[in-house]
């Protein structure tokens, strides 16, 4: 799960970049309100923003307010020192998706925003399923036909990218921005490597990932309608 982090405090965001990285996300952080804007109106794509109200540049709730009148329906999670009732009310009325208060509990945070990445993507049960595969937020571990699932922590994060985008095709390089986004150097193969590791792990269990020349990866439930097939590593 990719999630653009907007926050000042450097140290606060540091943290954050390394303590959700095991639940499977992959935060790209700005400490500018205008950056932010840039970022988010241009062609990047996001599952999640975490949104501080006393970013430099732009405020927060200007942020907000400008996503909104762009119709970007990207899920907002507000993160703030500000705990007003007043405050929490008019963001919420302006569009966030959801309000925390510095401080928080760090497991409350990743419950939250994998609450919000599902219902944007319509999925109502308390866990992202596909088949026999599910992930259960609580433990954060996958499971295949009720068995626990080992995988690396780069298989982890391309499971979970395309579980959470199930039955819709993932581009490579929106792949690339979220599972390697932590490498600068990331040849495109790689992303071919991954992939045929996970099929291993996935095969004849009754959900696969297949490839839609043209258009890229997608995680379904063997069954579905055969798909053309690039070549494979």
């Amino acid at each position: 799960m990719r999630i653009l982090l907007a926050e000042d405090e450097r140290p606060l965001a540091d943290w954050l970049l390394k303590a959700l990285q095991p639940a499977g996300f992959k935060l790209d952080w700005f400490n500018d309100g205008a950056m932010v804007l840039r970022e988010l109106l241009g062609r990047h794509d996001y599952d999640a923003l975490v949104l501080d109200l006393g970013l430099p540049g732009c405020s927060g709730r200007e942020v907000l307010a400008q996503l909104r009148r762009h119709d970007r329906r990207l899920p907002v999670l507000v993160l703030t020192a500000r705990n007003s009732l007043s405050e929490r009310i008019a963001v919420l009325n302006e569009g966030a998706d959801d309000f925390m208060s510095k401080p928080f509990a760090l497991p409350e945070l990743e419950a939250r925003l994998i609450a919000l990445i599902r219902r944007s993507r319509g999925v109502a049960h308390p866990r992202f399923a596909c088949g026999p595969l599910g992930f259960d937020g609580v433990s954060r571990q996958f499971r295949l036909n009720s068995e626990p699932l080992a995988l690396s922590r780069r298989e982890h994060t391309l499971l979970m990218t395309l579980l959470q985008r199930s039955g819709e095709p993932l581009t490579r390089q929106q792949i690339i921005d979220r599972v390697f986004a932590d490498d600068d150097d990331v040849q495109p193969g790689a992303v071919d490597v991954i992939v045929h590791r996970l099929r291993k792990r996935l095969a004849h269990a009754g959900v696969r990932v297949s490839t839609y020349r043209g258009l890229g990866f997608v995680l379904e439930e063997e069954g579905a309608a055969e798909t053309e097939k690039e070549g494979r590593p």
